[in-house]
Formats: C-alpha cells, structure tokens, sequence
C-alpha cells in the first residue's frame, strides 16, 4: 500500500482503524483498547472506521469528527501541518505524538508489537519534522 499521510501527520495506511485495515470485529476491539492503553481515550469498536482526510465525500467516515487538524489544513489548501507558518499551532499539539515521550509516559517500553501497530500509524511529529526538513532543502537548496 501507498504510504498516505493524515493532515495532522499520522499514517493513514498504517492505522489499524483506516478503510482496508479492519477485516472484522475483532479488530476494533483490538485498536479501541490499544487507544486505550496507549493514549488514554475509547471509541467503542462499532464506530472504529476510517476513509482518512483526504476524500472529498459528502459522507466521509471518520473516527474523530471532532478533529480540529483536518478542517485547518483543508481551509489553507496545505496538504498537511509541515508546511503550515503556524507549525506547531495548538490544533496541532493535541494530536501530536513523539513515541519517545509516550514511552517516558508509559514508564516502560513499549513492546514491538504494540509500537507497530498503535505507536507507528500516529507518530505525526517525527513524520512531520521529516517533511519540513524534505521541503526546507527542495525550497532552499540547502537544509535548515
């Protein structure tokens, strides 16, 4: 699969709750208690299920309607926040995450397992920051 990257940064094509990914009930109990253990918050399995930020649907489904990220970048016509003047606004900050401050957090590491599949999809700062470093040598020529 293509990699796809979320307006706030997250990785569409690896998260667990992404169209394609979940093949049955199963597997949204499994992302609703990884949420859980990993970021403090439950959606209940039934309503786990995502189009991404992307498609311009009149129904598209969401995990997170309340997302304040994707209406921002959609507005300001960016792909995504590593190009925003405003990088990191607040809309941004709660959405954030750093698998190392998750796992200073946590107290403990995370198993690989557990990384993979609900630490990796939403490492939007790292992914981020590698997008602004990619577009900071393509529009200077050189990096910041």
């Amino acid at each position: 699969m293509t990699e796809i990257i979320a307006c706030c940064g997250y990785r569409c094509d690896l998260c667990l709750a992404f169209q394609g990914n979940i093949e049955n009930d199963q597997d949204r109990h499994k992302i609703s208690d990884g949420w859980f253990k990993y970021f403090g918050f439950r959606i209940p399995p039934l309503e786990i299920g995502c189009d991404g930020c992307f498609p311009d649907k009149d129904h598209l489904k969401l995990t997170d309607d309340d997302c304040p990220v994707r209406p921002c970048v959609r507005q300001k016509g960016l792909k995504n926040c590593a190009t925003c003047q405003s990088y990191i606004c607040n809309k941004l900050e709660s959405r954030i995450v750093d698998a190392a401050e998750l796992a200073a957090e946590n107290g403990q590491e995370i198993p690989e397992k557990d990384r993979q599949s609900f630490i990796r999809p939403y490492e939007s700062k790292r992914i981020l920051e590698q997008i602004r470093k990619e577009n900071s040598t393509t529009i200077s020529g050189k990096e910041e």
